[in-house]
């Protein structure tokens, strides 16, 4: 390794201070707004969202000082407001991107994607979140049927983009679904509104794991489900064999929820892959380790009603596992959902009992078995 000189490097650093330049604000200055977005993103892109957060700000402020700002200003804009979806501040992102909203109300300069995350981060809820998502499903129908006119007319060579529009607009209308059977489920015309959004995302996106899962969340509260069941099969079928970096397998949180329509269904068994392969991907998800510590103590149940002993011993072992682990990074993480902790301790206490007693029985009939070998050995020895 070369030696350094810190004299020199000093020198050079308080000069730069003094020009106000020490961390590289004089270079910055020189720098475009699209050259500093260009970096923000990449920044994004290897998890610095602190450090991106400042360059889109710098671009966002170069922009500003231009005489007409308002729509140069949205690549800005819809930047920050997923930097700061990604640093867990929803208010900072939904401010941004209300501001992108209210430059280009139509999607016509950028798209649906600042409609689509208002639809999420919306206060409101209900209507309101309705009104987003139909917003951004209008602007991709049209680039959607604009993209579709253009691959008739010349070579196909948008089939990609096509699909990735597709499965933005499937997302979009089961979104629209999952808030009537949720906030809206009061309305008099929310079932059909369900049924409404998700036929269509199944018709624009039937290759897409989404729109069969949120089915089955829907026959789950109409009491179908073995209908759900079904659903939930084909959408597993869809992408499991896939290799976790294909971009068919659906994101983190969506297996999540597809895990617990999985559980809710008593379809333990493939509950516990889709959380087994979760855990592979990223161990560091209380949430993960809590379903599948839950998910073993269901399967440990059903054992035990069909008299499977040792191997409900075994998965009520794994199960404590998978609990004392979701603990221990609830309380690394300082984790804030109290009713998943309580079940968790509850559900350790019971498994503490049980295998305990377990233990115990274990125990008493090995230190049987060791006494009478002991009298035999006497017996012999006479």
């Amino acid at each position: 390794m070369a030696k350094t000189k810190p004299r020199n490097r000093d020198r050079k650093l308080k000069k730069n201070a003094k020009n106000g330049s020490a961390n590289g604000t004089s270079k910055r200055s020189k720098e475009t707004p699209d050259s500093l977005l260009i970096q923000s993103t990449a920044l994004l892109q290897t998890s610095q969202p602190q450090e991106a957060l400042v360059l889109a700000k710098a671009a966002l402020a170069r922009l500003q000082e231009t005489p007409e700002p308002a729509l140069a200003a949205l690549p800005a804009l819809n930047l920050i407001g997923e930097i700061n979806i990604e640093l867990g501040d929803p208010d900072a992102a939904r401010e941004a991107f209300l501001a992108a909203a209210k430059l280009d109300g139509e999607g016509l300069v950028d798209g649906a994607e600042k409609f689509l995350w208002l639809a999420q981060l919306c206060e409101e809820g209900g209507v309101e979140s309705v009104r987003w998502f139909e917003k951004g499903v209008d602007v991709l129908r049209s680039n959607l049927d604009e993209l579709e006119g253009q691959a008739k007319r010349t070579q196909p060579q948008s089939e990609e983009l096509i699909e990735e529009l597709k499965s933005k607009m499937a997302n979009a209308l089961c979104g629209i679904a999952e808030v009537y059977m949720t906030d809206l489920s009061w309305e008099e015309d929310a079932e059909t509104r369900c049924e409404a959004a998700v036929t269509e995302a199944l018709l624009i996106a039937p290759s897409s794991p989404a729109p069969l899962q949120t089915l089955a969340s829907i026959r789950i509260s109409q009491l179908r489900v073995e209908d759900a069941r079904a659903a939930l099969s084909r959408s597993m079928a869809l992408w499991k064999d896939l290799d976790p970096d294909d971009p068919k397998v659906p994101d983190f949180s969506t297996r999540i929820s597809l895990s617990r329509l999985l559980m809710e269904t008593e379809m333990e068994d493939d509950a516990i892959e889709v959380l087994e392969r979760l855990v592979g991907e990223n161990d560091g998800s209380v949430e993960t380790w809590y379903l599948g510590g839950w998910c073993l103590h269901l399967l440990a149940e059903k054992q035990k009603s069909a008299d499977q002993k040792a191997t409900a011993t075994s998965l009520m072992r794994a199960s404590r596992g998978w609990l004392e682990n979701c603990l221990k990074l609830y309380d690394a993480l300082e984790y804030e959902d109290e009713r998943l902790k309580d079940h968790a301790e509850e559900l350790v206490k019971g498994l503490d009992s049980t295998l305990g007693l377990l233990t115990g029985d274990e125990d008493k009939e090995e230190w049987e078995d060791t006494d009478g070998e002991n009298e035999d050995e006497e017996m012999e020895g006479t």
